[in-house]
């Protein structure tokens, strides 16, 4: 289990970007934390992260204080970050080059053929399409069976077609394992789409302000009415995240479901 308990965080130069976010996130969930520029949403996952460690608070995962970054948690960025020197096939076996020759290739050749990129093993990252460079992303994050992988707004940067693509594939490799996913993302649809609970923060400092469990069986019609219900039910809370008249609603719970 991830347990965030009071995280917040403020930079040297005064900056409060973070402020007593908690939360307990169960192994194989899949969480969204969506929310206005500036809300501290890649704050909060640095922190989790252990690459930017919080101010106040703690990350504990299975009980354990994360405080740099650790061995059971992956993260995947809005750029795919392939190293440039290295082929598809190493970049993906990255992670595992520990590992005994055969069974570091078994692995590695299997992740191609779950991300459909097989004939690209010896191909160069500059060879590779966008939407190709952030399936090998994808798959050199879970190759080392992580227990929990971040995902910081991995497909924003991608056509729409392209980004449906690769979340149907993140859906595929995440029932292999079924790691703890938390992603970042900005897409109302993507966060339905993906997630069993969406977190939407508000600004200034970044904060909780409610949550939403999607209950929608998988795979989900994105063109069916309780899909658009969820959509419509995010959205409204997003736009009164933005108004600071109204109080954190953090403590509770909705169902995904219309509630006006």
């Amino acid at each position: 289990m991830l347990k965030l308990e009071r995280v917040g965080k403020t930079y040297p130069n005064g900056v409060h970007a973070l402020e007593g976010f908690s939360s307990q996130i169960n192994l194989g969930e899949i969480v969204a934390i969506i929310g206005g520029s500036g809300c501290g949403k890649s704050t909060l996952l640095r922190a989790i992260a252990g690459l930017d460690p919080a101010s106040t608070g703690s990350v504990m995962l299975d009980g354990e204080t994360i405080a740099a970054p650790h061995e059971k948690i992956g993260i995947i960025f809005q750029e795919p970050r392939l190293l440039p020197w290295l082929s598809v096939a190493d970049n993906i076996g990255f992670g595992i080059a520990s590992e005994k020759a055969p069974a570091r290739k078994e692995k590695i050749d299997k992740a191609l053929a779950r991300v459909g990129l097989a004939e690209k093993a010896k191909a160069w990252p500059r060879e590779l399409s966008g939407g190709q460079a952030q399936r090998v992303a994808i798959a050199r994050a879970l190759v080392p069976r992580p227990e929990v992988l971040l995902l910081d707004e991995p497909f924003s940067a991608l056509d729409a077609f392209t980004r449906t693509d690769l979340q149907d594939h993140l859906l595929s490799l995440w029932a292999d394992t079924r790691p703890t996913l938390l992603l970042v993302t900005h897409d109302v649809e993507e966060a339905v789409a993906l997630a069993d609970r969406i977190m939407v923060m508000r600004p200034r400092p970044g904060r909780l302000f409610e949550e939403i469990a999607v209950n929608l069986a998988r795979p989900r019609d994105r063109n069916s009415q309780m899909f658009d219900s969820v959509k419509r039910r995010v959205l409204t809370s997003l736009d009164r995240s933005l108004d600071a008249r109204l109080p954190d609603s953090s403590t509770l719970t909705s169902e995904g479901a219309m509630w006006w």
